[in-house]
């Protein structure tokens, strides 16, 4: 009987020795879970971030590209009107000179006839 006592007391701490590996096994394995976990959400969080930093960048490269060919093409607008109105006044010289020298050919003409 005291063989049969001791084997029974001996399984029984067996049980519980493996019941108490299993759970410190599990709670070490969580803990381990929650950190594998936790640091994995932080980097993909620092990855959107950086992506974020990043598409922040290139707007703003746009945005200052966009501002600078907008005073471009203001320039060339200004610049073209000028060019306008050169091209006007040029042309009414060369009208007036036109009739000057017809003016001037036919007086050339009077004189030699005379």
């Amino acid at each position: 009987m005291i063989i049969i006592i001791v084997i029974q007391i001996n399984v029984k701490m067996e049980d519980n020795f493996y019941t108490i590996i299993i759970t410190l096994a599990t709670v070490l394995g969580s803990a381990g879970a929650w950190k594998f976990y936790e640091k994995k959400m932080k980097i993909k969080h620092e990855q959107n971030e950086n992506e974020r930093s990043d598409h922040n960048l290139y707007r703003d490269d746009l945005r200052n590209r966009v501002l600078k060919l907008e005073g471009l093409l203001k320039d060339s607008s200004k610049e073209k009107d000028e060019m306008r109105d050169q091209i006007l006044v040029l042309t009414e010289e060369v009208a007036q000179l036109r009739t000057k020298v017809t003016f001037l050919e036919r007086e050339n003409q009077r004189l030699k006839n005379v």
